[in-house]
C-alpha cells in the first residue's frame, strides 16, 4: 500500500470553469514541490515530490484558482479518491475532509450529490 501524504492546498481565487486535469506541461515552472500545492495528494510528499506521477487529485489550476468541478471530480467518479489504487480508507478519509473544507469555499457546494 503507498502511504500518501495528504495536503490542503492555496490558492487565489476560485472557478467554476470547465475542468480538465492538468498535466505537467500546463504549469509555467519545473519544480515539482511548486506544481504539487495544486493537488491533494502525494506519493512521495509534497515538499519535493519525486515525479509528477505521484502527484494526485488536482483540484487548483496551473493559474491558480480552486476550481469547484474539479473538487466534484476527486471526491467521487472515475477519477477521485475513490478510484485511487493503494490508499488506505485513513488517508482517503482525510482527503475527503479536505475536499469537503475545500468546497466551503463554494457557498455550501454538497459534493456528496
Amino acid at each position: 500500500m503507498t502511504n500518501y501524504s495528504v495536503h490542503e492546498p492555496p490558492f487565489d481565487g476560485t472557478t467554476d470553469d470547465d475542468w480538465s486535469a492538468p498535466q505537467e506541461h500546463d504549469f509555467d515552472t519545473d519544480d515539482l514541490s511548486e506544481i504539487a500545492d495544486h493537488f491533494v495528494l502525494s506519493a512521495s510528499g509534497f515538499d519535493s515530490p519525486e515525479r509528477y506521477n505521484d502527484l494526485k487529485l488536482p483540484v487548483v489550476s496551473p493559474a491558480g484558482e480552486l476550481n469547484e468541478n474539479a473538487l466534484q471530480t476527486a471526491y467521487s467518479g472515475g477519477h477521485s479518491v475513490e478510484s485511487i489504487e493503494g490508499i488506505d480508507e485513513e488517508t482517503k478519509s482525510k482527503a475527503k475532509d479536505v475536499l469537503e473544507s475545500l468546497a466551503s469555499e463554494f457557498g455550501g457546494l454538497d459534493l456528496s450529490d
